[in-house]
């Protein structure tokens, strides 16, 4: 293999013009394959479309349409004017194409005038019963030939017992507020809702119709509304694009600093800018190649491989720097170019060809998991990894070959070869430096039980955006969440079931119910109204002989209130406000089966999000069939199931495969063992470290583990399949190849370190995490890792020494060994 590269570079050496325009075909169709190249931040796209999730989202969005709103929000006006703008907003909002309807009114006063509906005859009964006995006791009272025997209190008309046992539901939920319209006077903040045809997955009209909103709010004379009133959208469709365009910003400005950090390391590393053109363009070439695969096989990027280009960048320079470090070196000893050139292919390529192997072969592993942003990262950085290499055997060797036809010699600073000072101190101090090294990282692991996993949405959206801040103040206002989850169902009956069973469920869980209530339109109609109606009419018969001079204030009101319900005529579910009914209007037409589930906990708590699927999720139908729940926040459960599930296993998938690899291409198991050390120890102490830097795991981060057991290897397998040659010397080989080691790995660093940039959470926590393991990895490589190798291969050479003097001595025992000379000679 090593014979094969050598020869391969040796060729394209002696080429070089053949070599160059082959990659520049090559990285023409890539760019061109490239160039439609789309980010799609869709988290449900993340999924398998195999999953229950993902194919009841499809199914929710044929039957039902959009879910979220574009949202609308007018602040710093008193509570007149706020009305007046939801007011004058609001049909022009329901002019525009894409709308389906706007709603700025609350069903509240229709359902609490209604309300008596919803108990059962029994209970009305016993309102009548409490009713009719303080009418009882207040003639008594009034009779002047009445005498008291005891001092018992008039009977209560409190009916706290009954809202209590009504309380929670739909009813109660839907009428909780007394304002009709969306509207916080203390925050002097009002919203309009408007339900858009399509969903919020497609950006392309999310940002059609957020773009036509914003249209008609321009149009708008907002000083008729007050001197400081302002506008503001928020909502679904909005934050898709929010964190669309920050996801967008972040690749640009991640993907620029990382440039600029390689190019300014280079030059400082090699201190000539054709070197560093020779160590780019292979790099250049190989993502073109790559991003034209992921061009032909995808067609888009997601949320992780969008900065492939900047990591794939970072790891790909190492290779250079150690390729390149070697030949200048060859050079300075003499040797001619294509010499040289096929020395440095032939070893230090080789060993960067099983590092770029055993790194693959850990990103594939990572290209097993079901979560798409893993999957498509694992397999277009193994890819990428390996066409890296090939863009370094077609294009270094024939730029090297081209520049050395030209008469190009590398300057003699850049051919000389100064002693590591750091090296001096190892060979001096290794026992102490072993000893202090394997303390601190016992030390450190002592930390482990702390280690936690952050279960926080915010890792895959961004919570502090700030249409997301006034969305949670837009559910606050409104009093429960403007994105149910939605039970399909195709039959009035079936929805009957969901109803039950859910409320039953959430009864039985008490204070733990992630539930808020349920609703359905059939629920929201009262069955029996006929003859609760007869009811309401004896109740209101009673309510009109009460005396309101005998009732203190709120009871009056109450009173008030009591006499206005039991006028409330039965209704349909025509009846039912435009608002409510349009909710459970599918494409359809209204009532064609949906039950709304409205969660009670925030859903950017993924812990959460599990309890509120299992607890939804298993409602058997009439006909035996499972209940489909669809909604963002199953998504947010089944991404947060299988990232626990699947994290374990890819972690020691990766370990074994690397392990396995390293032992085939290597030929040797201790040695893998021996290159494989410093990652894992290196790994272990970053876990033990994260606890004291306050730093968790997500579901993004805890890519960067298997991330970094394939890309920290290679350093081990450079510095000990260098010192493994017999005429290697120890300061000779740690100050040139831990000039190269502390090179790549900081390069890899800057690919991964762009992304601490990045104002999204989870990639901020990447580029953290990974920046902590790199640094941990160049220490254990610079110091600890030198410094046991050197206290091995002592040890090594005393077990050797030992059986050699033994066999000399027993050799002139037995007078054969050589005639030693006595004291008197």
């Amino acid at each position: 293999m090593e014979g094969t590269l050598g020869a391969l570079a040796a060729h394209n050496h002696r080429r070089p013009v053949l070599a160059l325009l082959c990659a520049l075909v090559l990285s023409c169709l890539g760019l061109l394959s490239a160039r439609h190249l789309s980010l799609n931040a869709n988290l449900v796209d993340l999924l398998p479309e195999s999953f229950e999730s993902v194919q009841a989202i499809h199914t929710l969005e044929e039957r039902f349409g959009a879910q979220g709103w574009v949202v609308v929000v007018g602040e710093d006006g008193d509570p007149a004017q706020l009305q007046r703008f939801a007011d004058d907003l609001a049909p022009q909002l329901e002019a525009l194409p894409g709308i389906r309807y706007v709603e700025i009114t609350r069903p509240g006063s229709f359902f609490r005038r209604h309300a008596l509906y919803f108990l059962s005859p029994e209970d009305l009964k016993e309102v009548e019963r409490r009713i009719d006995a303080r009418l009882r006791w207040e003639r008594q009272r009034a009779n002047p030939l009445f005498v008291s025997l005891d001092d018992a209190p008039a009977p209560s008309l409190d009916f706290s017992d009954l809202e209590k046992k009504y309380g929670g539901g739909a009813l109660s939920r839907l009428s909780s507020n007394p304002s009709d319209y969306y509207l916080d006077p203390a925050e002097r903040r009002v919203v309009v809702l408007a339900k858009p045809d399509t969903s919020s997955a497609d950006l392309t009209f999310s940002r059609k119709i957020v773009g036509e909103v914003e249209d008609v709010l321009k149009q708008q004379d907002l000083s008729r509304y007050g001197p400081g009133f302002h506008i503001s959208i928020t909502g679904s469709f909005q934050k898709k694009m929010d964190q669309q365009a920050q996801i967008t910003r972040d690749v640009a400005v991640s993907s620029a600093v990382a440039s600029v950090l390689v190019l300014l390391y280079l030059l400082l590393h090699f201190r000539s800018l054709l070197a560093v053109g020779m160590v780019l363009a292979p790099v250049g070439a190989g993502l073109a190649w790559t991003y034209g695969l992921v061009g032909v096989v995808y067609g888009q990027v997601n949320l992780l491989t969008a900065f492939l280009g900047a990591i794939l960048g970072g790891l790909g320079v190492e290779h250079g720097i150690h390729l390149m470090g070697r030949y200048f070196n060859l050079r300075g000893e003499g040797m001619a170019s294509e010499a040289a050139t096929r020395e440095s292919f032939t070893h230090t390529g080789g060993a960067a060809l099983v590092s770029a192997l055993v790194a693959a072969l850990t990103f594939f592993v990572l290209g097993t998991s079901r979560f798409r942003a893993f999957r498509e990262f694992g397999v277009i950085a193994g890819v990428g990894m390996l066409v890296l290499i090939l863009a370094y055997v077609l294009v270094l060797p024939a730029v090297l070959g081209l520049m050395s036809r030209w008469g190009w010699k590398p300057r003699a600073s850049s051919t000389r070869m100064t002693e590591a000072p750091l090296g001096r101190l190892i060979t001096r101090r290794r026992g102490l430096l072993t000893a202090v090294s394997a303390l601190i990282v016992a030390g450190l692991l002592t930390q482990l039980p702390r280690l936690r996993f952050s279960y926080d949405i915010s890792s895959l959206q961004d919570q502090n955006l700030d249409s997301f801040v006034l969305d949670r103040a837009v559910n606050q206002l409104i009093g429960y969440s403007q994105v149910p989850l939605v039970v399909l169902t195709d039959s009035r009956e079936e929805e009957a079931v969901v109803v039950r069973e859910l409320q039953a469920r959430k009864q039985q869980r008490g204070a733990d119910s992630t539930v808020d209530f349920v609703a359905s339109l059939a629920s929201l109609v009262p069955e029996d109204q006929a003859r609760k109606q007869l009811i309401l009419q004896d109740i209101g018969e009673l309510l009109d002989k009460v005396p309101d001079g005998s009732l203190d204030g709120p009871r009056q009101e109450q009173l008030a209130q009591l006499r206005q319900q039991v006028r409330a005529a039965p209704y349909t579910a025509e009846d039912l406000p435009a608002g409510v009914r349009q909710q459970f209007a599918g494409h359809g037409g209204p009532g064609t089966g949906f039950v709304l589930v409205y969660p009670s906990v925030d859903q950017s708590d993924g812990q959460a999000m599990r309890q509120l699927a299992k607890e939804v999720r298993g409602v058997t139908l009439p006909d035996g069939r499972p209940a489909v729940v669809a909604g963002e926040a199953m998504v947010h459960a089944d991404i947060v199931d299988m990232v626990s599930h699947e994290a374990p296993l890819i972690l020691l998938g990766a370990t074994l495969a690397v392990l396995l690899a390293m032992w085939i291409t290597l030929g040797s198991l201790r040695t893998a063992l021996l290159c494989l050390t410093p990652t894992v120890v290196s790994l272990a102490a970053l876990l033990g470290l994260m606890p004291l830097m306050h730093a968790k795991f997500n579901y993004l981060n805890i890519l960067v583990i298997p991330v970094l057991i394939g890309t920290t290897v290679d350093a081990g397998v450079h510095l000990v399949t260098r010192l493994a040659s017999p005429a290697s010397d120890f300061m000779r080989v740690y100050s040139e190849t831990g000039k190269a080691i502390c090179g790549g790995l900081l390069t890899s660093a800057v690919g991964f370190g762009a992304l601490f940039l990045a104002d999204h959470p989870g990639l901020n926590s990447i580029g953290a995490l990974a920046n902590l393991g790199f640094g941990m990895n160049l220490l254990m490589m610079l110091v600890a890792f030198p410094a046991l190798l050197w206290v091995l291969s002592e040890r090594k050479r005393r077990r050797r020494a030992v059986p050699s003097r033994q066999r000399r001595e027993h050799l002139v025992k037995d007078g054969q060994g050589p005639h030693r000379p006595t004291p008197s000679h």
